[in-house]
């Protein structure tokens, strides 16, 4: 029987409906989404991966695998052609169309969730393993990276005076658009030992001028980008609201990798430490 399911669904009932669905451990698995590419690969499952969506960039062999596109934007017929047994994906995947004619293929499709908090982590590891067929591995890796995680918080809880921290996701047209409260940037930061100055709002979304004179953040964090969409520094300080903010004025403007510092998988714990290195240098 094959299970393919929606993004609305709770964790707990994909777990409950879709993990029993596969028999045998599956031999050909599409991952989509970074960080469920990234724990298939940490639990030793590489060499079963046949192809991964373009999210899906780390570690740097799995970029020989065949790209399907972008999986909020997949084409059913790309996702046919490499013949899966499994689709392995973060929650979001889509559109439902296409979903609906992987279904209707008879093709195992497990969303591994998108909890952003550390127990959703954790979970969301768990989920990957039991649907590969590597329960231990799975408990391993499970263990490893909530020891990470354990230290990122002890850290975090050293820090005396918190930096408030403003996620730039972009600014097209000059519109900040901002990480707010449940976000993957909102939680990263708290792990880091930073609070977040995007209050007020849920998820990505874009802000006023006056939002970002309120948020008044110390530090302005990015993704490190190039293209279209990559915001330099002069960028920044010539826009009429974040220029006169106490970052922009100090000129602490940091960037990491998008994957690294978003996606939350099993790097998460690096990720975390490496925020606090560039919001609070050497304070170890």
């Amino acid at each position: 029987m094959t299970r393919c399911l929606k993004p609305g669904l709770s964790l707990s009932l994909m777990l409950m409906l879709a993990i029993p669905a596969l028999a045998d451990p599956a031999q050909r698995v599409l991952t989509l989404g970074g960080s469920v590419t990234e724990i298939a690969v940490a639990l030793g499952a590489q060499d079963r991966l046949i192809g991964r969506d373009t999210t899906s960039t780390f570690p740097p062999s799995v970029m020989s695998l065949p790209d399907v596109g972008y999986f909020r934007a997949l084409s059913p017929e790309g996702v046919l052609a490499l013949n899966p047994d499994l689709i392995l994906s973060e929650t979001g995947a889509g559109p439902q169309e296409s979903l609906d004619v992987l279904q209707a293929a008879g093709i195992p499709f497990i969303m591994a969730g998108d909890d952003t908090t550390p127990e959703g982590l954790i979970t969301k590891i768990e989920t990957v393993a039991n649907a590969l067929d590597l329960p231990d591995e799975g408990k391993a890796l499970a263990a490893q990276v909530s020891n990470g995680l354990i230290e990122a918080r002890t850290r975090a809880a050293t820090v005396e005076t918190p930096k408030r921290v403003l996620f730039l996701l972009s600014l097209q047209g000059g519109r900040v658009m901002a990480g707010g409260e449940g976000s993957s940037a909102d939680s990263i930061i708290t792990l880091a030992g930073g609070i977040n100055a995007g209050t007020g709002f849920q998820g990505y979304k874009q802000i006023t001028d006056e939002a970002v004179l309120t948020a008044a953040p110390d530090v302005i964090l990015m993704m490190d980008r190039e293209g279209d969409l990559a915001i330099n520094n002069d960028m920044v300080l010539s826009h009429p609201a974040l220029s006169q903010t106490p970052a922009a004025k100090t000129d602490a403007i940091v960037r990491m990798d998008g994957l690294l510092l978003l996606g939350f998988g099993p790097r998460t714990p690096q990720a975390a430490a490496d925020l606090h290195a560039l919001l609070y240098p050497g304070q170890g």
